[in-house]
């Protein structure tokens, strides 16, 4: 029998997706006259579709994914290499690749020293979530459970993942959710609840969680999950001496903190990770996308050894996380992380996220110059937001349908941006920028171009 080939006629390839696949977040009515989108080809910061066209993708394989950028020849090599010789064993087990990776991503997290592997960032927050579970019945008589989470913040696709989700447009439909998800007031300085900002701010968004924290009941709190800085919910950097507080109030309490680093890590915002711009110590840490920049399916929950040591006593049968991943167990994801990391060190790509960031939010600026339709721009590293108003002076946010026109008019010019989508009731009006960390000041020059020219037709 032959081995089985991909088709090279695009109106078959098309057809057959039309017919049988359900893709992720789209409204697949139009699909009845238009055809489904097919990328083929990618390398670098561009993609090519099947019909030819090429596009400079400025969100990193559309949702903040390919840090590296796309065609490195190397990552598929490892990968290739390693899943032949030793494709997978469950994560009872330990594997070359599962060792050498979590001692390389831990020499990167001070204090933090235990990886435990997953598929998708939903899935590790969800080992978060269990192990907080866990430790309130193991040490806490089952009181200390509830979790608090930010307005605004995203935390993944799962029902408990949703229950821990700030973002309602995103949850609508899928209660009811899992009880002790407790949420906490956004740190959106743009759009202060009292009129502060700066540090004053800071410390205000900060006294709203402990408000929230004396009104539920220290004792029945186990953990805090937040963003580093907020992708989804609109690019939100937390104002001055947010952190610091969040951590202290944290440890007043015997709160552990979890943050989630899934679109924040490896190098997205100009440092290693998010959290290491605001000098704070988490108990969890979890990511995804960029550990191995799409190349291959992995996720990890890393915590600290304070965590670990909570679940280790033989004396009780009960005592160690009960939870398996399936694909955990693959070694094609931690060999696509270690090469993934390497090319991030060799190239100096962190670096370059900060440098090029600092560009793109001067690009951003002038534009803003430009455009009275912009009311805020924000961002650290490659990461940056641009929220559209109808009035600056009293900030109303232009309706979700003109973002989207802007994104579909960006993507008619051959460049992928993004934007708030069916996320934050009211709030759909940023456009979201997050281009590979590879990304020179002429792509970015090109991609604010074609936001510019979009902005002008869609909004005039």
């Amino acid at each position: 029998m032959d081995s089985y080939s991909l088709p090279n006629d695009p109106e078959q390839v098309i057809e057959a997706d039309r017919a049988h696949v359900w893709h992720h977040l789209v409204q697949h009515k139009p699909f009845e006259t238009i055809d489904p989108r097919i990328i083929v080809e990618g390398k670098g910061l561009r993609l090519w579709d099947i019909k030819g066209k090429e596009h400079i993708d400025a969100v990193a394989g559309g949702v903040w994914t390919v840090n590296v950028g796309y065609g490195r020849e190397r990552i598929g090599k490892a990968i290739a290499d390693q899943v032949t010789k030793m494709c997978f064993f469950g994560g009872t087990m330990g594997t070359i690749p599962a060792a050498t990776f979590a001692e390389m991503l831990t020499a990167k997290m001070p204090g933090l020293d235990r990886v435990y592997y997953a598929n998708s960032g939903s899935e590790a927050n969800e080992k978060a979530f269990k192990m907080v579970r866990q430790i309130s019945q193991k040490h806490y008589g089952g009181k200390k459970h509830k979790i608090l989470y930010r307005d605004r913040d995203y935390h993944g696709t799962t029902i408990a993942a949703l229950s821990a989700g700030g973002q309602d447009d995103r949850n609508a439909h899928y209660g009811p959710f899992a009880p002790g998800f407790v949420r906490v007031p956004h740190c959106l300085e743009y759009r202060s609840q009292d009129g502060s900002t700066g540090e004053a701010y800071g410390e205000k968004s900060a006294q709203m969680i402990e408000d929230v924290i004396l009104a539920e009941g220290p004792d029945t709190i186990g953990a805090l999950c937040l963003e580093p800085i907020t992708a989804g919910g609109g690019i939100i950097v937390p104002p001055e001496g947010y952190w610091p507080r969040v951590q202290e109030i944290c440890r007043k309490y015997d709160i552990l903190l979890h943050i989630d680093e899934v679109v924040c890590g490896f190098g997205r915002t100009g440092t290693w990770f998010g959290y290491q711009h605001f000098g704070i110590e988490p108990d969890f840490v979890t990511m995804a996308k960029g550990v191995a920049s799409g190349y291959a399916a992995i996720s990890c929950c890393v915590t600290s050894n304070r965590v670990f040591e909570m679940f280790k006593d033989d004396t009780d049968k009960m005592s160690y996380f009960r939870d398996i991943s399936t694909f955990g167990g693959c070694t094609g994801g931690p060999a696509a992380a270690i090469e993934n990391m390497k090319i991030i060190e060799e190239e100096d790509l962190v670096a370059n996220s900060a440098a090029m960031g600092d560009h793109l939010m001067g690009r951003l600026s002038e534009l803003m110059d430009k455009h009275a339709w912009i009311g805020d721009i924000r961002g650290k590293g490659l990461f940056a937001g641009a929220e559209l108003v109808r009035d600056r002076d009293t900030k109303e946010p232009i309706d979700e349908k003109y973002t989207a026109a802007i994104v579909a008019d960006c993507m008619a010019q051959g460049v992928i941006i993004g934007g708030t989508n069916r996320s934050v009731p009211g709030f759909n009006n940023t456009l979201l920028f997050a281009p590979a960390l590879i990304a020179t000041k002429d792509d970015l020059d090109q991609v604010v171009a074609a936001v510019d020219k979009a902005i002008g037709r869609v909004l005039g």
